[in-house]
């Protein structure tokens, strides 16, 4: 998910994609845990996903960036 895609989310969508990506990055350490998971660049690519997320969170709440309504 690029950052241009998470500025247009208003707040509590932002919140419900950040517990999605948590979710499906635990379950993928599960995965890679127990040599299940073929490309484990996917929980690279989820754990910059969730820094993002957060990122954006931390800006908003900051005052640094607005939230959409």
């Amino acid at each position: 998910m690029k950052i241009d895609e998470i500025i247009q989310l208003s707040e509590p969508e932002i919140r419900q994609k950040l517990e999605d990506s948590l979710e499906e990055l635990q379950n993928l350490k599960f995965q890679h845990a127990t040599h299940q998971l073929d490309n484990p660049l996917l929980i690279r690519g989820v754990r910059r996903d969730v820094a993002r997320l957060r990122t954006v969170l931390n800006e908003m709440d900051s005052g640094i960036r607005k939230p959409r309504s």
